[in-house]
Protein backbone atom coordinates (compact mmCIF):
# COMPACT_ATOMS: atom_id res chain seq x y z
CA UNK A 1 0.00 0.00 0.00
CA UNK A 2 2.83 2.38 0.88
CA UNK A 3 4.49 1.58 -2.47
CA UNK A 4 1.36 2.57 -4.38
CA UNK A 5 1.03 5.74 -2.31
CA UNK A 6 4.64 6.63 -3.00
CA UNK A 7 4.11 6.01 -6.70
CA UNK A 8 1.09 8.34 -6.75
CA UNK A 9 3.00 10.99 -4.83
CA UNK A 10 5.92 10.85 -7.23
CA UNK A 11 3.58 11.00 -10.24
CA UNK A 12 1.75 13.96 -8.71
CA UNK A 13 5.04 15.74 -8.03
CA UNK A 14 6.19 15.11 -11.62
CA UNK A 15 2.93 16.51 -13.07
CA UNK A 16 3.09 19.57 -10.84
CA UNK A 17 6.71 20.17 -11.85
CA UNK A 18 5.93 19.82 -15.57
CA UNK A 19 2.46 21.42 -15.87
CA UNK A 20 2.12 23.58 -12.77
CA UNK A 21 -0.30 23.32 -9.86
CA UNK A 22 -3.11 22.12 -12.13
CA UNK A 23 -0.98 19.38 -13.66
CA UNK A 24 -2.96 16.48 -12.13
CA UNK A 25 -6.25 18.02 -13.25
CA UNK A 26 -4.98 18.55 -16.80
CA UNK A 27 -3.65 15.00 -16.94
CA UNK A 28 -6.97 13.61 -15.71
CA UNK A 29 -8.85 15.61 -18.34
CA UNK A 30 -6.52 14.48 -21.12
CA UNK A 31 -6.87 10.87 -19.96
CA UNK A 32 -10.67 11.19 -20.01
CA UNK A 33 -10.67 12.57 -23.55
CA UNK A 34 -8.32 9.77 -24.63
CA UNK A 35 -10.59 7.11 -23.12
CA UNK A 36 -13.63 8.61 -24.86
CA UNK A 37 -11.82 8.61 -28.20
CA UNK A 38 -10.76 5.01 -27.64
CA UNK A 39 -14.31 3.95 -26.77
CA UNK A 40 -15.96 5.61 -29.76
CA UNK A 41 -14.68 3.35 -32.59
CA UNK A 42 -15.96 0.07 -31.07
CA UNK A 43 -19.33 1.68 -30.37
CA UNK A 44 -19.67 3.20 -33.84
CA UNK A 45 -18.33 0.21 -35.73
CA UNK A 46 -20.32 -2.44 -33.88
CA UNK A 47 -21.94 -5.02 -36.09
CA UNK A 48 -25.64 -5.37 -36.48
CA UNK A 49 -27.33 -8.11 -34.51
CA UNK A 50 -28.10 -11.13 -36.78
CA UNK A 51 -31.56 -11.35 -35.22
CA UNK A 52 -32.23 -7.77 -36.34
CA UNK A 53 -31.09 -8.70 -39.85
CA UNK A 54 -33.52 -11.64 -39.94
CA UNK A 55 -36.31 -9.44 -38.64
CA UNK A 56 -35.64 -6.82 -41.33
CA UNK A 57 -35.54 -9.52 -44.00
CA UNK A 58 -38.92 -10.87 -42.92
CA UNK A 59 -40.41 -7.39 -42.97
CA UNK A 60 -39.13 -6.84 -46.51
CA UNK A 61 -40.56 -10.16 -47.65
CA UNK A 62 -43.94 -9.48 -46.06
CA UNK A 63 -44.00 -5.86 -47.29
CA UNK A 64 -45.26 -4.55 -43.96
CA UNK A 65 -43.78 -2.77 -40.97
CA UNK A 66 -41.21 -0.61 -42.72
CA UNK A 67 -38.68 0.97 -40.37
CA UNK A 68 -39.27 4.72 -40.05
CA UNK A 69 -35.57 5.46 -39.56
CA UNK A 70 -34.66 3.67 -42.77
CA UNK A 71 -37.40 5.52 -44.65
CA UNK A 72 -36.19 8.94 -43.64
CA UNK A 73 -32.60 8.05 -44.53
CA UNK A 74 -33.50 6.48 -47.84
CA UNK A 75 -32.43 8.23 -51.00
CA UNK A 76 -29.74 10.85 -51.31
CA UNK A 77 -28.15 10.26 -47.92
CA UNK A 78 -24.45 9.97 -47.26
CA UNK A 79 -23.62 6.26 -46.97
CA UNK A 80 -20.59 7.04 -44.81
CA UNK A 81 -22.84 8.58 -42.16
CA UNK A 82 -25.63 5.99 -42.35
CA UNK A 83 -23.59 3.59 -40.21
CA UNK A 84 -23.56 6.19 -37.41
CA UNK A 85 -27.14 7.38 -37.91
CA UNK A 86 -28.29 6.25 -34.47
CA UNK A 87 -25.68 8.54 -32.91
CA UNK A 88 -25.95 11.46 -35.36
CA UNK A 89 -29.71 12.03 -35.45
CA UNK A 90 -32.56 12.06 -32.91
CA UNK A 91 -34.46 8.81 -32.59
CA UNK A 92 -37.65 10.65 -31.63
CA UNK A 93 -39.70 11.26 -34.78
CA UNK A 94 -41.10 14.60 -33.56
CA UNK A 95 -37.68 16.01 -32.71
CA UNK A 96 -36.24 14.72 -35.97
CA UNK A 97 -39.04 16.34 -37.98
CA UNK A 98 -38.52 19.68 -36.23
CA UNK A 99 -34.78 19.71 -36.95
CA UNK A 100 -35.41 18.56 -40.51
CA UNK A 101 -37.89 21.40 -41.08
CA UNK A 102 -35.38 23.95 -39.76
CA UNK A 103 -32.71 22.68 -42.14
CA UNK A 104 -35.13 22.76 -45.07
CA UNK A 105 -36.01 26.37 -44.24
CA UNK A 106 -32.27 27.11 -44.16
CA UNK A 107 -31.89 25.66 -47.66
CA UNK A 108 -30.34 22.29 -46.77
CA UNK A 109 -32.63 19.70 -48.35
CA UNK A 110 -30.42 16.60 -48.58
CA UNK A 111 -31.44 13.49 -46.69
CA UNK A 112 -28.21 13.53 -44.69
CA UNK A 113 -28.59 17.17 -43.57
CA UNK A 114 -29.58 16.22 -40.00
CA UNK A 115 -26.69 13.81 -39.72
CA UNK A 116 -24.25 16.39 -41.08
CA UNK A 117 -25.49 18.99 -38.58
CA UNK A 118 -24.98 16.72 -35.57
CA UNK A 119 -21.66 15.50 -36.93
CA UNK A 120 -20.48 19.11 -37.32
CA UNK A 121 -21.58 19.89 -33.77
CA UNK A 122 -19.79 16.84 -32.39
CA UNK A 123 -16.59 17.37 -34.38
CA UNK A 124 -16.34 21.11 -33.75
CA UNK A 125 -17.20 20.69 -30.07
CA UNK A 126 -14.48 18.09 -29.52
CA UNK A 127 -12.08 20.14 -31.62
CA UNK A 128 -12.78 23.23 -29.52
CA UNK A 129 -12.16 21.33 -26.29
CA UNK A 130 -8.87 19.98 -27.62
CA UNK A 131 -7.88 23.45 -28.80
CA UNK A 132 -8.60 24.89 -25.36
CA UNK A 133 -6.60 22.10 -23.71
CA UNK A 134 -3.65 22.79 -26.00
CA UNK A 135 -3.92 26.49 -25.19
CA UNK A 136 -3.64 25.67 -21.48
CA UNK A 137 -0.70 23.33 -22.02
CA UNK A 138 1.31 25.84 -24.05
CA UNK A 139 -0.01 29.15 -22.71
CA UNK A 140 -0.94 28.35 -19.15
CA UNK A 141 -3.27 30.46 -17.01
CA UNK A 142 -3.33 32.42 -13.81
CA UNK A 143 -6.55 31.36 -12.11
CA UNK A 144 -8.76 28.31 -12.10
CA UNK A 145 -11.63 30.30 -13.61
CA UNK A 146 -9.53 31.43 -16.57
CA UNK A 147 -8.35 27.86 -17.18
CA UNK A 148 -11.91 26.49 -17.17
CA UNK A 149 -13.09 29.22 -19.52
CA UNK A 150 -10.14 28.59 -21.83
CA UNK A 151 -11.26 24.97 -22.23
CA UNK A 152 -15.03 25.41 -22.25
CA UNK A 153 -15.47 28.52 -24.41
CA UNK A 154 -13.92 27.03 -27.62
CA UNK A 155 -15.90 23.82 -27.07
CA UNK A 156 -19.19 25.69 -26.64
CA UNK A 157 -18.46 27.90 -29.65
CA UNK A 158 -17.71 24.83 -31.76
CA UNK A 159 -20.84 23.01 -30.56
CA UNK A 160 -23.30 25.88 -30.99
CA UNK A 161 -21.63 27.34 -34.09
CA UNK A 162 -23.52 25.11 -36.59
CA UNK A 163 -26.86 25.92 -34.92
CA UNK A 164 -26.10 29.64 -35.12
CA UNK A 165 -25.17 29.25 -38.78
CA UNK A 166 -28.47 27.50 -39.53
CA UNK A 167 -30.40 30.21 -37.66
CA UNK A 168 -28.68 32.96 -39.63
CA UNK A 169 -29.35 31.14 -42.90
CA UNK A 170 -33.05 30.87 -42.03
CA UNK A 171 -33.25 34.58 -41.22
CA UNK A 172 -31.47 35.56 -44.44
CA UNK A 173 -33.80 33.39 -46.53
CA UNK A 174 -36.86 34.79 -44.72
CA UNK A 175 -35.72 38.35 -45.44
CA UNK A 176 -35.02 37.52 -49.08
CA UNK A 177 -38.36 35.78 -49.64
CA UNK A 178 -40.29 38.53 -47.83
CA UNK A 179 -38.61 41.21 -49.95
CA UNK A 180 -39.14 39.49 -53.30
CA UNK A 181 -42.59 38.03 -52.71
CA UNK A 182 -44.61 41.12 -53.82
CA UNK A 183 -42.67 41.26 -57.10
CA UNK A 184 -43.30 37.58 -57.71
CA UNK A 185 -47.04 38.09 -57.19
CA UNK A 186 -47.08 40.97 -59.67
CA UNK A 187 -45.29 38.82 -62.24
CA UNK A 188 -47.64 35.89 -61.57
CA UNK A 189 -50.63 38.19 -62.03
CA UNK A 190 -49.28 39.37 -65.39
CA UNK A 191 -48.76 35.76 -66.52
CA UNK A 192 -52.26 34.67 -65.45
CA UNK A 193 -53.92 37.67 -67.11
CA UNK A 194 -51.94 36.92 -70.28
CA UNK A 195 -53.72 33.56 -70.53
CA UNK A 196 -51.29 31.17 -68.82
CA UNK A 197 -52.43 28.63 -66.29
CA UNK A 198 -51.34 28.81 -62.66
CA UNK A 199 -48.80 26.01 -63.20
CA UNK A 200 -47.23 27.79 -66.17
CA UNK A 201 -47.23 31.09 -64.27
CA UNK A 202 -45.37 29.50 -61.35
CA UNK A 203 -42.75 28.06 -63.72
CA UNK A 204 -42.32 31.46 -65.36
CA UNK A 205 -41.99 33.23 -62.02
CA UNK A 206 -39.39 30.72 -60.85
CA UNK A 207 -37.35 31.34 -63.99
CA UNK A 208 -37.56 35.13 -63.89
CA UNK A 209 -36.88 35.49 -60.14
CA UNK A 210 -33.79 33.26 -60.14
CA UNK A 211 -31.25 36.06 -60.57
CA UNK A 212 -32.70 38.49 -58.04
CA UNK A 213 -34.18 36.19 -55.39
CA UNK A 214 -32.73 32.67 -55.69
CA UNK A 215 -34.34 31.39 -52.47
CA UNK A 216 -37.82 32.39 -53.63
CA UNK A 217 -37.15 30.99 -57.10
CA UNK A 218 -36.12 27.68 -55.53
CA UNK A 219 -39.38 27.44 -53.60
CA UNK A 220 -41.46 28.07 -56.73
CA UNK A 221 -39.39 25.53 -58.66
CA UNK A 222 -40.14 22.89 -56.03
CA UNK A 223 -43.85 23.68 -56.33
CA UNK A 224 -43.67 23.41 -60.14
CA UNK A 225 -41.82 20.06 -60.03
CA UNK A 226 -44.26 18.58 -57.51
CA UNK A 227 -47.22 19.66 -59.65
CA UNK A 228 -45.60 18.12 -62.72
CA UNK A 229 -45.13 14.90 -60.76
CA UNK A 230 -48.90 14.70 -60.25
CA UNK A 231 -49.07 15.64 -56.59
CA UNK A 232 -52.31 17.24 -55.43
CA UNK A 233 -52.16 21.02 -55.98
CA UNK A 234 -53.68 21.82 -52.60
CA UNK A 235 -51.16 19.61 -50.84
CA UNK A 236 -48.30 21.14 -52.80
CA UNK A 237 -49.32 24.67 -51.86
CA UNK A 238 -49.76 23.76 -48.20
CA UNK A 239 -46.32 22.13 -48.19
CA UNK A 240 -44.85 25.34 -49.59
CA UNK A 241 -46.43 27.40 -46.81
CA UNK A 242 -45.14 25.02 -44.15
CA UNK A 243 -41.71 24.77 -45.76
CA UNK A 244 -41.17 28.52 -45.99
CA UNK A 245 -42.63 29.41 -42.60
CA UNK A 246 -43.60 33.01 -43.52
CA UNK A 247 -47.05 34.41 -42.71
CA UNK A 248 -47.39 36.25 -46.03
CA UNK A 249 -46.71 33.08 -48.02
CA UNK A 250 -49.10 31.05 -45.84
CA UNK A 251 -51.85 33.63 -46.42
CA UNK A 252 -51.14 33.54 -50.17
CA UNK A 253 -51.44 29.74 -50.15
CA UNK A 254 -54.74 29.97 -48.29
CA UNK A 255 -56.01 32.50 -50.82
CA UNK A 256 -55.17 30.25 -53.78
CA UNK A 257 -56.74 27.20 -52.12
CA UNK A 258 -59.94 29.09 -51.35
CA UNK A 259 -60.05 30.46 -54.88
CA UNK A 260 -59.75 26.96 -56.31
CA UNK A 261 -62.29 25.56 -53.84
CA UNK A 262 -65.03 28.15 -54.43
CA UNK A 263 -64.33 28.56 -58.15
CA UNK A 264 -63.50 32.27 -58.05
CA UNK A 265 -61.10 33.96 -60.44
CA UNK A 266 -57.44 33.30 -59.66
CA UNK A 267 -56.45 36.53 -61.41
CA UNK A 268 -58.76 38.60 -59.21
CA UNK A 269 -57.44 36.92 -56.07
CA UNK A 270 -53.86 37.55 -57.19
CA UNK A 271 -54.63 41.19 -57.98
CA UNK A 272 -56.09 41.87 -54.53
CA UNK A 273 -53.36 40.00 -52.68
CA UNK A 274 -50.54 41.53 -54.75
CA UNK A 275 -51.84 45.02 -53.92
CA UNK A 276 -51.95 44.08 -50.24
CA UNK A 277 -48.38 42.79 -50.37
CA UNK A 278 -47.17 46.01 -52.00
CA UNK A 279 -48.84 48.02 -49.24
CA UNK A 280 -47.23 45.83 -46.58
CA UNK A 281 -43.82 46.30 -48.17
CA UNK A 282 -44.28 50.08 -48.10
CA UNK A 283 -45.34 49.84 -44.44
CA UNK A 284 -42.25 47.81 -43.58
CA UNK A 285 -40.04 50.40 -45.31
CA UNK A 286 -41.76 53.21 -43.40
CA UNK A 287 -41.29 51.30 -40.14
CA UNK A 288 -37.56 50.98 -40.79
CA UNK A 289 -37.38 54.67 -41.70
CA UNK A 290 -39.12 55.62 -38.44
CA UNK A 291 -36.62 53.54 -36.44
CA UNK A 292 -33.67 55.22 -38.12
CA UNK A 293 -33.69 58.51 -36.08
CA UNK A 294 -33.54 56.55 -32.83
CA UNK A 295 -30.55 54.56 -34.04
CA UNK A 296 -28.83 57.69 -35.32
CA UNK A 297 -29.43 59.44 -31.99
CA UNK A 298 -27.50 56.75 -30.14
CA UNK A 299 -24.57 57.06 -32.54
CA UNK A 300 -24.67 60.83 -32.29
CA UNK A 301 -24.52 60.71 -28.51
CA UNK A 302 -21.58 58.31 -28.55
CA UNK A 303 -19.41 59.90 -31.26
CA UNK A 304 -20.46 63.55 -31.57
CA UNK A 305 -21.37 64.71 -28.08
CA UNK A 306 -18.04 63.90 -26.31
CA UNK A 307 -15.87 65.79 -28.88
CA UNK A 308 -18.30 68.72 -28.76
CA UNK A 309 -18.05 68.89 -24.97
CA UNK A 310 -14.27 68.76 -25.19
CA UNK A 311 -14.23 71.64 -27.67
CA UNK A 312 -16.66 73.80 -25.67
CA UNK A 313 -15.64 73.06 -22.10
CA UNK A 314 -12.02 72.02 -22.59
CA UNK A 315 -10.53 75.54 -22.86
CA UNK A 316 -12.42 76.74 -19.79
CA UNK A 317 -11.27 73.75 -17.75
CA UNK A 318 -7.69 74.32 -18.95
CA UNK A 319 -7.85 78.01 -18.02
CA UNK A 320 -9.23 77.24 -14.55
CA UNK A 321 -6.54 74.65 -14.00
CA UNK A 322 -3.82 77.14 -15.05
CA UNK A 323 -5.18 79.84 -12.75
CA UNK A 324 -5.37 77.48 -9.82
CA UNK A 325 -1.89 76.24 -10.51
CA UNK A 326 -0.51 79.77 -10.79
CA UNK A 327 -2.26 80.83 -7.60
Amino acid sequence: MSTIQALFDSLNAFLVAQLGDLGPLIAAGALGVLLVLMALPPMLMKRKDPLDKLKALRLEESGSGVDAASLRRAGGSDARLDRFAQYLEPQDQTQYSAIRLQLVRAGYRSKSAVQMLHFAQFALGIGGLLLGTLAILFGGGETMQSLVLTVLVPGLVGYYGPKYWVTRRIQNRVDEITTGFPDSLDLMLVCVEAGQSLDQAIIRVAKEMRSGYPALSEEFEIVAYEMKAGKDKTRVLRDMGERVGIQDVSSFVTTLIQSATFGTSVAEALRVYAAEMRDKRVMRAEEKANKLPTKITLGTMLFCLPPLLIILIGPSIYGIAQSLGGG
